[in-house]
């Protein structure tokens, strides 16, 4: 990259966030600290007003707007890819947010980018799972989520438990959310259980904003994704498939803790490490006659125990 684009991406760069250290930005450019501190003062000598705090960091004065970005072929198509994704897969209130966002957007692309995305548009598609939030209620629940955190302010929900099928009322204090399976996830400390409680959003009934402020300090997400990571048994599983479907769960083994299989024979064994027998236990299920555990003895025993309810149902029917 040339100076005069990696001045361009390092104005984009302070543009974008609130604060950012020398180092961060020597290492998104794969550049010394002092080639930073010479593009710097070249920024500052071209009349940006870039406010630098030792230990801390570098910043734009509050008020100043630079110039519009102008992207590249590329960048738009990735922009296109992630307003399908965004979409599909945030409700209602979201999508209608980031409408508004990707107006702005076009509005700055040159007609030949402009032209492009109108080409490709109807040549992208993503197929919504089958718990899209589009189909529920709250429409602006993620918004509110979030709302919540950034504000640091108590939420109020109606929550559908699936196993006692009951309703309860949760105050709550959320500290992110994340997508996986299919689903959207809330992870929230609940005052009801006095404890960090994970929340499947397609079973909020309603949600509310209160005026109440936290009760304590939350880690971030990330933080208490990876504790909760470093806190869990895992539990090793061993199965045997049959090689006739194993080359149809490629992706699906995945999403279960797969770790690794070897070949024998007929039969592919496979290593899972999961927290909970009963996601895999049911995963199993779907493989019939083609799917044996192995081990442990008590995964074994409980789908022993499941097969037996399904033959009991069909029986007394």
């Amino acid at each position: 990259m040339n100076r005069i684009d990696r001045l361009s991406a390092m104005l984009t760069q302070l543009q974008a966030k609130r604060r950012i250290t020398a180092r961060t930005l020597a290492d998104r450019f794969d550049i010394s600290l002092r080639t930073v501190y010479r593009d710097i003062r070249a920024l500052e000598e071209s009349g940006v007003p870039i406010i630098g705090e030792a230990g801390i960091g570098y910043s734009i004065m509050e008020g100043y707007r630079l110039p519009p970005v102008m992207f590249t072929r590329e960048e738009a198509f990735s922009l296109l890819v992630a307003e399908k994704i965004a979409q599909t897969l945030t409700d209602q209130h979201n999508t209608d947010q980031i409408h508004s966002a990707m107006f702005k957007i076009r509005s700055i692309l040159r007609t030949s980018e402009k032209k492009l995305l109108e080409e490709v548009d109807e040549n992208i598609a993503i197929r919504p799972p089958r718990n899209s939030l589009h189909k529920m209620n709250p429409p602006d629940m993620l918004q509110k989520i979030l709302n919540s955190i950034a504000a640091q302010k108590v939420l109020h929900i109606h929550y559908s438990t699936i196993r006692k099928e009951e309703v309860s009322e949760r105050d709550i204090e959320p500290i992110g959310i994340y997508f996986a399976n299919d689903h959207w996830y809330l992870i929230a400390h609940c005052h009801l259980r006095q404890g960090y409680r994970t929340f499947r959003t397609d079973r909020v009934q309603s949600i509310h904003s209160t005026d109440r402020d936290f009760q304590q300090r939350h880690p971030s997400l990330l933080k208490y994704l990876a504790s909760l990571q470093k806190k869990q048994r895992l539990i090793k599983v061993v199965l045997h498939i049959n090689a006739s479907i194993a080359k149809y769960i490629k992706e699906e083994k995945y999403q279960q803790g797969f770790v690794l299989q070897n070949e024998k024979d007929d039969v592919v064994e496979m290593i899972f490490m999961v927290s909970s027998i009963y996601g895999i236990s049911r995963w199993i299920m779907k493989m019939a006659e083609h799917a044996q555990v192995i081990e442990p003895d008590h995964l074994k025993n409980h789908v022993v125990e499941m097969a037996q309810k399904i033959l009991d149902r069909y029986e007394n029917s």
